[in-house]
């Protein structure tokens, strides 16, 4: 074989093991985020009557730890669904009133009553999802996540 070809493929298993090396070092990045507690804070859900839920669209990277607050002023029994977004997550954990829930998956979360939820996830698969208050077809009364 020639010293060309042997550099060839030398050349091809280091450009290889070189992205590998580059893929695990984003992966530690993400996960030091995790495990640091080191969410990046997201401006708040809010469930009420009157209030839209978000003030805008969320943008998120895949990859990256996120925290976000879910709060019910209490003015109605307000539920948030948004499956196909929570699917497409991982959840770390939701805390209510300092219990730390963590779940394998959530389709959705109701409030009976005035109170926060907050949610650690990891966003995870790219695409555009909505989350919203079910029954209602509203823009006010839901939010779009874009995940990159």
């Amino acid at each position: 074989m020639s010293l060309l070809k042997r550099l060839g493929r030398f050349s091809a298993v280091s450009m290889l093991a070189m992205g590998s090396v580059i893929l695990s070092s984003q992966a530690l990045q993400a996960s030091a985020g995790l495990m640091t507690g080191g969410a990046k804070q997201l401006p708040p859900i809010t469930l009420s009557v009157m209030t839209p839920l978000a003030e805008n669209p969320y943008e998120l990277e895949s990859g990256k730890y996120y925290k976000i607050d879910i709060i019910c002023d209490g003015s109605g029994e307000l539920a948030l669904s948004g499956s196909e977004f929570f699917r497409n997550i991982w959840i770390d954990e939701i805390v209510i009133n300092d219990i730390e829930i963590r779940p394998l998956g959530l389709h959705s979360m109701e409030f009976d009553d005035e109170g926060t939820a907050t949610i650690k996830f990891i966003a995870i698969r790219p695409g555009t999802f909505t989350v919203r208050i079910p029954g209602t077809t509203g823009e006010s009364q839901q939010v779009q996540f874009t995940i990159r």
